[in-house]
């Protein structure tokens, strides 16, 4: 299976970001020294957040070592229009080499998905960004849609290859208290009634979900 790769930032990079963003964690009267304090799950590892203009950020700090392990952020996205904006946020991370396939963006993204957020993939997705969206929807409802013109269409649970690779194709990740009724509704996502019956299990569920909006 090929993916749309993602650019991955030289570690040079990254390491310089991450120290500048530690510096500002630890400087009193910066908006990021203000930062909640949560646990992550992982020895030795806690998370810093912070929300500002519908945007999450989440720093994950190695307090043994005294150094910052990386960052989340949870975007709003110009792509989407005003209603599908309330409700999805794209993810973007950057973690310093020693600290990848630990399980580290996979406590961030579970915190974030408990939290009630729906997470929405860029178009551009690295095989272990796939992996880690594919392990996350054993706890998760995971999805297809298309996204053109600012309008969502509901592609289904499952998708064949060409439209995996097609351009406008992303993955969504229902947080918690979310079912796919509510998702739909709130996000003005269409789709046909066909695909609806099969991601929903429930014929009338679905056609509900296609009558007229208001």
């Amino acid at each position: 299976m090929e993916l749309r790769i993602d650019v991955e930032l030289p570690a040079e990079a990254v390491d310089a970001d991450l120290r500048r963003l530690q510096r500002r964690l630890r400087t009193p009267g910066d908006a990021l020294h203000r930062c909640a304090t949560l646990p992550s799950g992982l020895p030795g590892l806690v998370l810093r957040h912070r929300e500002a203009d519908g945007e999450h950020y989440v720093y994950v700090q190695d307090t043994t070592l005294d150094r910052l392990a990386g960052v989340t952020v949870f975007n709003r996205l110009i792509e989407l229009d005003r209603r599908a904006d309330r409700v999805l946020r794209g993810p973007h991370s950057r973690y310093a080499p020693a600290y990848r396939r630990r399980g580290v963006a996979s406590a961030v993204y579970g915190w974030a998905l408990d939290a009630g957020l729906c997470l929405i993939s860029g178009p551009r997705q690295s095989p272990g960004a796939h992996a880690l969206w594919r392990a996350l929807a054993r706890r998760h409802p995971l999805g297809f849609v298309a996204l053109r013109d600012k309008a969502l269409h509901w592609l289904g649970n499952e998708v064949d290859t060409a439209t995996l690779e097609d351009f406008h194709t992303r993955m969504v990740l229902l947080g918690a208290g979310w079912d796919l009724p509510r998702f739909l509704r709130e996000s003005r996502c269409a789709g046909d009634q066909r695909i609806l019956c099969t991601s929903s299990g429930n014929t009338r569920e679905a056609r509900l979900l296609q009558a007229p909006r208001t």
